[in-house]
């Protein structure tokens, strides 16, 4: 059985790989600056050093919610932070089309951690653009949430539909993994559950979880 210890570091692994490439072009924009005396070349280089820091620091700022404690334990999250943190994820010129539909004022932090990384698999699925729909509501004492990401040739890891559903071993997870099983991890000792379903137009996947007594809806 993968412990803590072990499912921590794979999670670690995956941030670190999301975080090289920003953090990687700000390094070679400041060599780049660092010799370059061209005034219009060097406002470029500015230019591409301030795209880099935005999407490293919207980066880390997702990363911080949909793994971290901030806010701290067992507390409830306004739901425009996670839009917020979805809308930084996308970015400013991206391909994939956002539509929110979150109907609860706010969410618990389980809640939360699994809307925003279901939605990093979802926006995974678009390389090449389309639209992920986000929505949550709350039915029966618990937050129901849907993930849809529709577009051309949906990119779906097999692994990671086997970690959802439980079906992949725990000495086979990696980095790409990791975070499917901690989703599916937080749905069942939640006592709810998650699920998937893949076709050639769109990728959605569902999660329930019970509130639990006098949680915010």
């Amino acid at each position: 059985m993968t412990s803590s210890t072990d499912l921590a570091a794979l999670i670690c692994s995956r941030l670190c790989h999301d975080l090289l490439s920003p953090i990687g072009a700000l390094s070679n924009g400041l060599e780049l600056l660092a010799d370059e005396h061209n005034p219009e070349m060097r406002a470029r280089c500015m230019e591409l050093l301030d795209q880099s820091a935005k999407i490293s620091a919207d980066k880390l700022k997702f990363f911080r919610l949909a793994f971290g404690a901030a806010g701290g334990f067992g507390s409830t999250v306004d739901a425009s932070e996670p839009k917020a943190l979805v809308e930084g994820l996308l970015g400013a010129d991206s391909k994939v089309e956002l539509d929110w539909s979150v109907g609860p004022s706010h969410l618990t932090k389980p809640a939360t951690k699994v809307l925003l990384n279901l939605s990093a698999i979802g926006l995974d699925a678009l390389p090449r653009g389309g639209q992920l729909a986000i929505g949550a509501e709350d039915h029966d004492g618990a937050t129901e949430i849907a993930i849809r990401a529709s577009g051309p040739r949906i990119a779906f890891d097999s692994g990671i539909g086997q970690a959802l559903d439980g079906s992949l071993p725990e000495d086979e997870l990696s980095g790409r993994t990791a975070p499917a099983h901690m989703i599916r991890l937080i749905a069942t000792e939640a006592g709810g559950g998650v699920q998937y379903a893949l076709t050639e137009e769109a990728l959605v996947m569902g999660a329930v979880l019970p509130q639990a007594e006098g949680m915010i809806g």
